[in-house]
This record gives structure tokens, C-alpha cells and sequence, in this order.
């Protein structure tokens, strides 16, 4: 059963009213500028999600060279978005803040301040150890937290993607997905009540309860190096019953609509999932054939955690490397236990967007 492994954060998905619009702001606040793949087709296989009908969608998926994830950047092409129709709060169920790493915090504020207003000052987390809140344009929140780990230096400050905050009901219920299943099973910290760091955030002079997990053990895989070390922070509400962000709405409208991990072996990795109670709820490929998006191609599936809270799992057969000469990469000829070496993503370079 254990002869399957997670190579780590792929993406964190963000549904947008304006897709364009978004992956400029995330390539000029966070450099998210290397495009992965875009794909605009029809989403087949997310009908438990899209109100039981096939949706059209406009979609691609861009990360930065310096390490952590990327974002998959989603915007329904035939249907109107729905947005929140409450202030999401800390503590409501579902991602509610995605983490980015920076190896030097004070000059990154610095940085962003200077160009965009909505962030915070420079606060402490639980550990007293600096970070920085920002929201973007939709109201998605944004945690940057110290990593000094740096994949390939671009001498920016930003990284990607390095972990989600996520409302749940019942923390010790919660840990069965993201312990368990996930690998996050050290406890960095676990504390109670109000929490100065979040004190300029919505809900945020409320009492919580906070764990933050991270990973005995290290992801393994090919872009495993890139998406470096992560960490999940489990939030539960002490002073309010949380609203589940995506209540009424269809997996793809705006707000973060899922955290998304790179896997080795997705039948023996279905298998632990099933025997920890959490079924697949998609499965993109359930006779055993690979999904195709163009220049890319894989499996994908999906699981709810306790609270409905949906979590991505993709098994990557090919991607493109220069998207504009028509290069690809077959994963599957290739031994996908070790790393890539970075001169592979060197290459990637020739896929970066431009952002003026």
C-alpha cells in the first residue's frame, strides 16, 4: 500500500471573475510568471462540483523558479462567477489563506508597499518569528512566511506557494486527511486564543485554536526540489460556528478552490486514501487511461476532508517544456522517484510571461 509517495504542493487553484487580470497580479506581486500549461475546454469530470453539468472553462497554472508551488489560475469562460456572498472570515471552512515564502521579509514588504496598498505591517506569527499579511484585488488573503530555501536564483525576493491556512470544525478529526493522508504529522505549534498577528484580518480578535503541521519526512519526486518543504495551518473557531466558504457555490468560483499535490502512483495512493475512509470523489481517469490537456497530459483525483474541504491529487505523464516549440516531457519514461536536476528547469525560462 505504501509503494506511493507525494512529491509536494503542485498549485493552490484560484477562482477568478478575470483570469488575465489575475495572473498578472500574481506574476507582479508574487513573480508566479513561468506558465506551466493553459488549457480553455470543457471541465468534464468536476460534475459533483459544477452543479452536475459539464462547465466551460478558461484555465492555466504558472509558478516561480525560486521554489514552493504554483497557482492554477481558473475562470468559468460560459457562466458568470459567483463571488462570496459573505465577509470569509479566519476560521471559515475551507482555504482561506495561502502561504508564500520569502527569503528576506522586511525587504519584500519593502517591496510590495511600494506598489500595492492592502497588506499588513510586519507582525509576529505564534513562533515570533516575522510575517506579513496581503490581499488581493478579490479579497484572497495572503500570508508570507520566512523560507530561506532559494530552487533557482532569480535575485527576487518572492517564492511560491508553501502552504494553506484551512477552517475546520474538529482539528483531531481534520489530522485523518492532512497527518495521515498528507504526511503533515509534526506539530510545529498548537495554541489557543486571540493571536496578535491576525489582528488586521476579518474575524481576527476572535479566539482560535491554531496547529501548524509540517512533515518528518521530505516529499520525494521530480519537481520535489521545487516545491521545497511546506506547511499546513489547521484553524478552528472558538467564539463563532464558521460558514464553509464555498456554501451555494460551484467549485471554480472565486476564493481559493483547492490545494493541489503532486503524486507518484495514484492506484496505491487510492488505496491509503480508501483505507483511511476518504474515497475519491473525482477520478479523471477511472479506467486507467491519461487525461489529456494538449501539451500536457496526467490523472487527477480529488478527495473532501472532513468539512468538505476539497484537496487535489495529480499524477503529472507529461508536460511541456518550451510550450511555444512544441517540446514535452514524458514523465513516464523517466525514473520518478529522484529529482530533476535544475538545468531541466532552465529550460522553463523560455515559458516565462510577460507582465507589462
Amino acid at each position: 500500500m505504501e509503494n506511493y509517495s507525494l512529491a509536494g504542493i503542485q498549485q493552490i487553484g484560484v477562482g477568478t471573475e478575470d483570469m488575465r487580470a489575475t495572473e498578472k497580479w500574481l506574476a507582479d506581486m508574487f513573480q508566479a510568471n513561468i506558465k506551466i500549461l493553459e488549457d480553455d475546454t470543457v471541465a468534464e469530470r468536476m460534475l459533483p462540483y459544477t452543479g452536475n453539468a459539464p462547465q466551460r472553462r478558461h484555465a492555466c497554472i504558472n509558478c516561480n523558479l525560486q521554489g514552493g508551488g504554483g497557482f492554477e489560475i481558473w475562470q468559468f469562460s460560459e457562466r458568470k462567477p459567483v463571488p462570496p456572498t459573505f465577509d470569509i472570515q479566519v476560521g471559515d471552512l475551507g482555504f482561506f489563506t495561502a502561504r508564500i515564502k520569502s527569503h528576506n521579509i522586511e525587504a519584500f514588504h519593502e517591496e510590495l508597499s511600494q506598489k500595492y496598498h492592502d497588506l499588513s505591517p510586519i507582525v509576529t506569527d505564534p513562533r515570533g518569528i516575522p510575517t506579513f499579511y496581503i490581499h488581493d484585488p478579490a479579497g484572497n488573503c495572503f500570508q508570507v512566511v520566512e523560507d530561506n530555501y532559494i530552487f533557482i536564483d532569480e535575485n527576487r525576493y518572492s517564492g511560491g506557494v508553501v502552504g494553506a491556512m484551512v477552517g475546520v470544525t474538529d482539528i483531531e478529526r481534520a489530522r485523518k486527511v492532512y497527518s495521515d493522508i498528507l504526511g503533515y504529522d509534526a506539530v510545529v505549534y498548537d495554541k489557543s486564543g486571540v493571536f496578535s498577528d491576525w489582528q488586521t484580518l476579518r474575524g481576527g480578535t476572535q479566539a482560535y485554536r491554531r496547529v501548524l503541521l509540517a512533515r518528518s519526512t521530505p516529499f520525494q519526486g521530480p519537481f520535489s526540489e521545487l516545491y521545497g518543504n511546506s506547511a499546513i495551518e489547521l484553524v478552528q473557531a472558538l467564539d463563532r460556528t464558521p460558514r464553509k466558504i464555498y456554501e451555494g457555490r460551484y467549485w471554480g468560483d472565486p476564493g481559493f478552490i483547492q490545494l493541489c499535490f503532486d503524486v507518484i502512483n495514484m492506484k496505491a495512493f487510492e488505496k491509503k486514501c480508501e483505507s483511511l475512509g476518504f474515497k475519491f470523489t473525482v477520478d479523471s481517469c477511472p479506467d486507467g487511461t491519461e487525461f489529456d490537456m494538449g501539451q500536457a497530459s496526467g490523472h487527477f483525483t480529488y478527495i473532501e476532508d472532513p468539512d468538505g474541504t476539497l484537496i487535489e491529487f495529480v499524477e503529472t505523464y507529461k508536460i511541456p517544456i518550451i510550450s511555444k516549440l512544441n517540446i514535452s516531457l514524458n514523465f513516464l519514461k523517466r525514473d520518478r522517484t529522484r529529482p530533476f536536476p535544475r538545468f531541466f528547469f532552465q529550460l522553463l525560462k523560455f515559458n516565462r510571461i510577460k507582465t507589462i
